[in-house]
C-alpha cells in the first residue's frame, strides 16, 4: 500500500504543477527518488503530464490521482473500455475543434502583423521587394554562379521570427546545410535562384512564401516552432553550388 500512495503523490505533484507551481516544488522536495521503481514511476507521471500540457482542457490531478490509485488496488473500472474509448473520441473531436479555431486567429493575426511590418521594411534603404512580395537586403554580394532549381547548395543560415526568436541555424550547429533548391519554402527556392555563390543576404519572407496557413508544429510540445502566416526573417550565404543529381538514362530500345 505504500508504494502506491507514493506512486498517487508522485502524479499528483507533477500534475499540480501547471496549476500550483509552488506547492509541486515542496511536494517534490519531500519524495525520495531512488530505486528503478520509483524513477519509471515518476517518468510515467512526467510524461502523462507534458502530453496533456498539450490539449486545452482544466487537469484535475485528484481524479487522475484517484484512477492510478484504483488501478494499482484492481479496483474494478468506473467505466468500460468502450465507454472510455467514445469519451476520448469526442474529446479528440473537442480539441481539433478548438485547435482550429485557435490556429485561425492566430494565422489572421500574423497576416496583418506581417503586413504591417513588411510595408514599412520595404521604405528601408536597401530592402529590395520582388514581385512576389519577398523582401532581401544585400549584406555581402558575391561574384560566383547562380543556382536553378535543379541545384543542391551548400549554404549557412540563421532564421527568426519577426520577435527575433531564432527557430533553427547552421551557425549554431557549426556546419553549413545541403539540399535541393527546388525542394525549399518558396521564398527561399527564389531567393537562391537570384544570389550568386559568396552572397550573403538577409531574407524577409512573407507568411505565404514560408510555411504558411498551417506553420510548423512541435509534435513533442503541441506548440508552434513557426506560427501560421508568419513572416521568417533569415541571414543566408551561398557557399557552394553542387551539380543537379543525373537522371537515370532510358534503357536503350534494342
Amino acid at each position: 500500500m505504500k508504494k502506491k500512495l507514493i506512486f498517487a503523490a508522485v502524479a499528483t505533484a507533477v500534475l499540480l504543477a501547471g496549476c500550483n507551481e509552488d506547492a509541486a516544488k515542496k511536494e517534490s522536495k519531500a519524495i525520495e527518488i531512488s530505486s528503478l521503481d520509483d524513477q519509471v514511476s515518476y517518468m510515467l507521471g512526467f510524461n502523462m503530464a507534458r502530453q496533456a500540457k498539450q490539449f486545452d482542457f482544466a487537469i484535475n490531478p485528484e481524479l487522475i490521482a484517484l484512477a492510478v490509485t484504483e488501478v494499482n488496488a484492481g479496483t474494478e473500472q468506473r467505466y468500460s473500455d468502450e465507454e472510455m474509448q467514445a469519451t476520448m473520441r469526442a474529446f479528440q473531436t473537442e480539441q481539433n475543434a478548438k485547435r482550429q479555431e485557435k490556429t485561425v486567429a492566430l494565422g489572421e493575426k500574423n497576416l496583418v502583423d506581417g503586413k504591417a511590418f513588411l510595408e514599412e521594411n520595404a521604405k528601408k534603404e536597401g530592402v529590395i521587394q520582388t514581385e512576389s512580395g519577398l523582401q532581401y537586403e544585400i549584406i555581402t554580394a558575391g561574384d560566383g554562379a547562380i543556382p536553378t532549381a535543379k541545384d543542391k547548395v551548400v549554404a549557412h543560415y540563421r532564421g527568426a521570427n519577426l520577435a527575433g526568436d531564432e527557430f533553427d541555424s547552421s551557425y549554431e550547429r557549426g556546419e553549413p546545410a545541403e539540399f535541393p533548391v527546388g525542394s525549399l519554402i518558396p521564398g527561399w527556392v527564389e531567393a537562391l535562384q537570384l544570389m550568386p555563390v559568396g552572397s550573403k543576404w538577409k531574407l524577409y519572407i512573407p507568411g505565404e512564401l514560408a510555411y504558411g496557413v498551417g506553420g510548423k508544429m512541435n509534435r513533442q510540445t503541441g506548440e508552434y516552432d513557426i506560427e501560421p502566416n508568419a513572416v521568417l526573417v533569415f541571414d543566408l550565404e551561398l557557399l557552394e553550388i553542387k551539380s543537379a543529381a543525373k537522371k537515370p538514362e532510358a534503357p536503350a530500345a534494342e
